[in-house]
């Protein structure tokens, strides 16, 4: 299929370099651009922050001795702030 593109300048002259330091066509850059392009956006489009998910897990015993340790503090009444 055929179709016209407007492209500014500079990423149009960045891209047909790229593409003859590659040995091919603007034509076949552009189409594994967009192709490459569609196919990042298909596995992370829906749920991109899937991809993070239990990345702080090895923090879960960090975390929960954190907490213990700010719950034994707001329990302690500070004498000098209530006198």
């Amino acid at each position: 299929m055929k179709t016209t593109l407007e492209i500014p300048d500079a990423i149009f002259r960045r891209a047909k370099s790229v593409a003859a330091q590659r040995g091919i066509s603007l034509r076949e850059f552009v189409t594994q651009a967009v192709r490459d392009k569609l196919s990042a956006n298909a596995k992370t489009g829906e749920k991109p922050w899937v991809k993070h998910m239990g990345k702080l897990k090895h923090l879960r015993k960090e975390t929960e001795r954190i907490n213990r340790l700010i719950e034994e503090d707001a329990e302690r009444i500070d004498t000098e702030m209530w006198s």
